[in-house]
This record gives C-alpha cells, structure tokens and sequence, in this order.
C-alpha cells in the first residue's frame, strides 16, 4: 500500500526524508514519516536517512528468528514481570546471535557516508521508529531505544540491530499488550540523523497537556535533550499566549548537570557551571522563537502536536514532532481548594490531572518491579520506559525529576494516572506505606485521604470533556481500539457513529479470519469479536454503536498470519475484491457469518442492544438483498432496536440512492473514498494531492453529497458523515450543516472544536433565518 512515497520508493530497504511524508507510517515508523513530512514542508531538520521496515523484514528473514520470537512471546505469564523480563532478554539476544545481511550493510554504510561531506567524519543518532510509534491515539514514549554520537561504521551497524531488537523489551512488550497492539503487527524502522551538539534542547507541547488550555508550554535544558525526554533533570518550563505569542509565565528550574559530546565522541555528563545552575535556560528571544515554530508546525498539521527542539549556534532545530496523543482537562474543583486543613506533603508539576489516593510505594533501581501492586502510589526519582508495567498498576505516579513532557508525564496521561513530577524531594519526603492524595491537577500531594476525609470525589481525566454547546446536528465518535472506549465514552458525544472493526481482527485476531476457521476454531474467532465489540458498546451504552463490518482489501488481508493462502494478488485493491462483494462471495461467506455471529452474540447475550451495523463499500441492490438475508439467517433484523446504515462512497450509491434507500435506515458518507471515485483520484497519490485533484471541497463532490442529502430525506432516511472533512475545513461544516447533514461522526481531539463550530453555524442559519422573516421574504 503507497501512502505518499515518491515512486518506487516503497521497494527501498533505505529511504532519505525528502522521499517521506506523514502517512508513510507503515512503511518508516511515526519518527521517521513525521521528519519527512516537516522536511518537505520546509521546517529546519537535520539531514538523516531511514531503514524501513523492509530492511527489519530482510534482518528477521535472513536470521529466521521470527518463529522464536513468537514462542518466547507466549512463554509470558500474565502479572509476570519477571517471565516478561526473561523472555525479552531471550528475544534480543536472538537479535545479537545475528549478523546484518551484507547487502543490507553496504546500502547502509553508503547513505551514511552521504550524510557528510566527502572524506568527512560525522557523528549521528541512531533513533528507533516502530510503525505504531507516534500515532494520534498512542505515543509509545520511549519504549525503544536511542543511541547518540554513533561514530565509526561498525558501531553504526551494531546500534541499528540493538534499536532492532529494543522493539522487544519488557517496557515495548507490556505496553503493546496495554494499548492493544498485536506484537506481530509492530515493526521497527531505523532513523540515522546528523547529531546537532546542542547548546540548549527540549520539548514543547502546542496546547497545555494538563488543562487543555490553548497555551503552547516549551521546557528547556542545557545540553543534549535526552535528560530531559528522560526525565533526569528538571527543565525551565514556559508558558506562551498562542494568540499573542507572549511569554506570561516561567518557572526556572535548577540544573546542576547535562549531557554533552565529550571530546572522543562519545556522549558525557558534565557538570554545569555554578553560576549558570539557576539561571534562565535559553533567552526569551529564543523562547518565542521556539514557540512560533512550534505554532506553524500545529498549523501545517492541523491539530496539537508534541516536539522535540534543540539550539546549536544560535540556529533552532528540530529533531521530532508527533501528535499530542493525552490531554488532561482541569475540572472544577482541585483538592487544592477543598483540601482546607490538609497537610501538603511535596510540592511539584502537575503533569497528568485526577485526584487518587492510595499507599506510597517507593522504587529505586535494582529493586523488582513487582513491588508495586495495584493501588499503590508510585515515588521514584524518575520514571524509566521499563517501568510501565509498574505504572499501569499504580494509582498515582510521583518523581523528584522531570517536566511536563518526561516519560512519567507523557505515560500517565495516556494511563489516566494523576501524576506530579520535578518535586525535587518526593523519595525523601514521602515514607513507604504512607497513605497520600495525589492532586495531578494542582501537582500537590497530601498526607492522608483527603478524598474520603473530606467527601470530594476521586476522578481521573484522559480525554478532555469540558462543557460543549448543545447541537442539532448530532456529533458522534469515531472508534476503532476498544481499550479506549471507556475514556472516549466521558465525550460530549451522541454515540459512536463509526466503530471500525478492522482493528478487532488485527489485534484481538491476529490472523486471517479463514485461516482461524479452517483450523475449526470458529467459536474463538465469533467470541474474540464479541469480546471488542461488546467492550465498546458497554462503555457506550445506551448510545448507539454504529459498527462497521471488516472491510480489508486484499492486499491488507494477505499480510495477516494466513492470509497468503485466501487472498489473490489484485493490481488495485482499493477498487477491488472489498467490503459487501467479499462478504456474498462462497470463499469468504463463512468468515463474514461469523462476524454477524459475533453481533448477535453481544446483542442477545451481552443485553447490548445500541450496536448496530453498517455495510461498507456497497456497490449493488443485489448483494444487499443477499447480506439482508445473511443477517436474518443468524436473527438479526432490522427494525425498531437494529439499524442497518450503508457507507455512501461510491458514486452508484449517490445515482441509485431512492433505491437503496429502501434498503437501509440511514447512510453515512465515507468522503476519502468518495472523492477517490467522484474526482478519479487515488487518494493514496501524493502527486495528486499536493495538485489538488484529492480534496473534499471540489464542487463536483459537494454536488453528490447535496444530492444524495436531498434524495435522502424525500425518504426520510437520515444522512451522517464519517470523514474528516468536517474537523479540518470550517467551510465544508457550514456546507453540510446548510445542506441538512444530520449528523457527523468525529475523531475523539476534534469533538469539543467541531461541535462548537457547529453551534456557530446552525445559529448563523438561524438568524439569517429571522432576518429573511422580518424582511418579508
């Protein structure tokens, strides 16, 4: 599958960042399409290259491991920390028994001899990337490895085959099982980028990860950044009014040492200066310098974004951007207004919000991870990637190190953990067994619970939910990871208007669903889909769960474990064998049983009577009068409790729509595929797009959707919109809100911003109304 690669590009083993844009996930890894697509878009990037995850397909080939990974992977106990430990140092030593092919080597060895000038030594960071790295729903904060000052060919060579194998350690493999990622569906690219010998480095986020406040928050170290994304030191953390680029806030933060390039090369700490250990970290020129970058990257990728920077000789760099994945949202009341009379304890940065209470549980290295039990309050100098299986079970996580964008922080957010961090004493202060309250809002911890003492309400945030207007365009959710569905579920949300089920097979599965039947475990795969399914329509309940049934393409299907032997080799599989044409062929009929299977399971046994289902890619009346016939087989009807929506993204569906509108209860507008077809355009071009040729907007889209909306309602069949159309183009909302849409379905960071933007119009409409009224017209 091309997703914005140059031509041919897809078949390299080593690709440069010019080659690379956002998509190309898949294919580079989150790090390695993200410094593609700010290269191209002219952001200062220094110069690398990238071993794709064909290059970890060719190593994995070659060295025939893969089948001992798979057995070492199962070999863990679940609430083992040490069968996960073991297995993971198993995995890697595989990885270290082999030998980087020597085809692979030499095309490696050239592009970094490209990277300088000729005859010049260079030094450079070996930097993983794994393909579900840097997602807008997942951030994997340092579950793989890093390497700086790599020097010399052979060195490079080894540290490419250890970032390799770092997609197997106990922190990877825990978190992937947490988030719901399957291990086989996880592969590792490799970024080598010139090293910049940073002055001064840091993060930035592009809204305030804690409140949600519209404030860009950048921190600063002196030295290489790695101390602060690992949250050894400290930082300075400042505060930006976006909208007048104003520094309103500091908080200076003592630094005492940092990490350089020591004089062989190699990457030391040093101390600072002692004059310089209080100091303000970078100018103010540089502070606002920073953030306006940091503004015209959130621009170019339309949504809030977390970036790594770093300063050398005056020249501002950056070395990372990726979607902000957790956002915490201040509530009401803080314990640091109700907890009048409580004893505060420490004193830090609040960096995840919520309000736990629970017993101390300090942990310093060497000491087993299993100390930490469910319920108990985290305390450690500094959070490491290898402790988040500890992280997971703990109630609230405290650091005496750290900023707002250390791993503790970034990891709680995700978790939904409260969390405190830079307090600078907390494994002093704090006692083992001590019951505390941890307020991640206010980043104040209290001797006691303050919780119970005092009747405030235990909470924890992830997803912001602050107060959004009221709407009559109905604003739904789009879904696809079930683990997430009870934080999503807190949204101001009518419901989930596009579950994806792709994601049930990829993860809960992991095989082709004909593989699993053919091994007769039919039963496994219907109650593994039920399993997903019902998860989500439980966190929704009784608002309605709009699922979409699987709708692979081959080519995504024979990539699946088992999928090589059921799925033909198509040239266009996105106009190919897909969506209801699988589901009524004889070869496929048997698995797509089984979906309907699953449903009835979650309807009639799980009393989940809000999931409904919607048919993807329908081309013909006929193949719906056959899947109608497929549903009542196994009991599902339509009917007063069972919708049955249809994807409108294929032009017959706009043409035919009085006729297929006797077959369904609603249509729901997939607007990628839709333009594909409408404008003949592969949405996956990237000459095409940058043209222009793939964009929503083009009138003779608007026209169909205009007219499928007016043939619609002459049926009084209602008209949704999945696409993301609705969250990036202000016009295009006010376009459908004025063409009657009745409701629009939403990824989870665009709800608040979309549902207030459809209040605005609908009350345009509404006065404009009036005014025509009051005119006599």
């Amino acid at each position: 599958m091309t997703l914005g690669v140059s031509w041919g590009a897809l078949m390299k083993r080593i690709v440069g960042l010019n080659e690379l844009r956002v998509n190309d996930i898949p294919y580079v890894g989150g790090k390695g399409a993200n410094l593609g697509e700010l290269t191209s878009a002219g952001f200062s990037v220094p110069n690398a290259f990238v071993l794709t995850t064909l290059a970890y397909d060719h190593f994995i080939e070659k060295s025939k491991i893969l089948t001992k990974i798979g057995k070492e992977l199962s070999s863990i106990k679940r609430d083992s920390d040490q069968t996960l430990t073991d297995a993971s140092a198993r995995i890697r030593s595989l990885f270290e028994q082999h030998e980087i092919p020597a085809d692979l080597k030499k095309e490696i060895l050239a592009a970094y001899a490209d990277l300088f000038p000729k005859g010049k030594k260079g030094f450079v960071a070996v930097r993983s990337s794994a393909t579900a790295e840097d997602l807008p729903d997942a951030s994997f904060a340092g579950q793989q490895e890093t390497f700086l000052n790599v020097s010399t060919p052979d060195d490079l060579i080894d540290k490419v085959r250890k970032c390799w194998s770092s997609l197997f350690t106990a922190r990877a493999i825990s978190y992937r099982e947490k988030q719901g990622f399957a291990h086989d569906q996880v592969k590792l690219a490799v970024v080598v980028q010139r090293m910049v010998n940073s002055d001064a480095s840091g993060i930035m986020f592009t809204v305030d990860p804690n409140s949600g406040k519209d404030d860009i928050i950048v921190e600063a170290g002196f030295g290489l950044g790695e101390a602060i994304v690992g949250g050894e030191v400290t930082p300075d953390t400042y505060t930006i009014n976006k909208g007048h680029m104003e520094i309103v806030k500091k908080r200076i933060a003592t630094q005492k040492w940092k990490y350089t390039k020591g004089a062989d090369g190699t990457t030391e700490k040093t101390d600072v200066q002692k004059e310089q250990q209080k100091a303000q970290k970078i100018e103010d020129r540089f502070i606002i310098e920073v953030a306006s970058v940091g503004r015209q990257i959130e621009i170019h990728y339309e949504r809030p974004m977390d970036i790594e920077w770093c300063i050398e000789d005056n020249k501002v760099y950056i070395v990372q951007a990726r979607p902000i994945t957790a956002v915490g949202s201040v509530s009401n009341e803080t314990a640091s207004e109700s907890a009048e009379g409580a004893d505060i304890v420490t004193t830090g940065l609040g960096a995840s919000p919520g309000l736990a209470t629970g017993t101390v549980r300090f942990y310093d290295d060497g000491m087993s991870l299993d100390i930490v039990k469910d319920g108990d309050v985290l305390v450690t100098t500094m959070t490491m990637p290898d402790m988040v299986p500890a992280m997971s079970r703990a109630v609230a996580i405290v650091t005496d190190e750290g900023g707002m964008t250390c791993h503790a922080a970034i990891i709680s957010r995700e978790l939904g953990t409260p969390c405190v961090v830079g307090t600078g004493d907390a494994t002093s202060t704090l006692k083992d067994g001590m019951i505390v309250t941890v307020d991640g809002t206010a980043g104040v911890v209290y001797m006691g619970d303050i919780v119970r003492t005092n009747g405030m309400k235990e909470e924890t945030h992830i997803v912001a939910a602050p107060k959004a207007p009221t709407t009559g365009t109905k604003v739904m959710v789009n879904l696809s990871m079930p683990n997430k569905a009870e934080e999503v579920a807190k949204l101001p949300v009518d419901g989930v208007g596009l579950m994806r089920s792709e994601f049930l097979f990829t993860n809960y599965i992991g095989e082709h669903p004909q593989h699993v039947i053919a091994q007769g475990r039919s039963e496994e795969l219907v109650n593994k889909l039920a399993e997903g399914i019902g998860k989500v329509a439980r966190a929704f309940y009784p608002r309605p769960v709009i699922l979409r049934t699987s709708d692979f393409k081959s080519n995504e299907y024979r990539d699946m474990k088992g999928g090589i032997d059921y799925e033909p080799m198509e040239s266009n599989p996105m106009i190919g064998w897909r969506g209801c044409s699988r589901y009524v062929s004889d070869n496929y009929r048997e698995a797509y049983m089984c979906e309907l299977r699953a449903i009835k399971k979650v309807r009639d046994e799980m009393g989940m009577k809000n999931v409904w289902i919607m048919l993807p890619f329908v081309r013909t009346v006929e193949e719906v009068e056959e899947i109608t016939e497929m549903m009542r087989s196994v009991g599902l009807r339509r009917g007063k409790d069972l919708k049955l929506y249809f994807m409108a993204e294929v032009p017959v569906n706009i043409f035919m729509a009085d006729e297929f509108c006797k077959y369904c209860d609603a249509f729901s507008i997939g607007s990628n595929d839709l333009t594909q077809l409408v404008m003949g355009a592969d949405r996956d071009s990237d000459i095409l797009g940058r043209m222009g040729y793939f964009d929503e907007r083009n009138e003779g889209v608007k026209r169909a959707i205009s007219h499928l909306i007016r043939v619609a309602h002459e049926h009084n069949v209602p008209v949704s919109i999945c696409g993301q159309g609705p969250s990036v183009y202000p016009e295009f909302t006010e376009f459908l809100i004025r063409e009657g849409i009745d409701s629009v379905s939403l990824n989870p960071d665009t709800v608040i911003k979309t549902k207030t933007m459809i209040a605005s119009v609908e009350q345009k409409v509404i006065l404009e109304g009036i005014k025509q009224l009051r005119s006599g017209q």
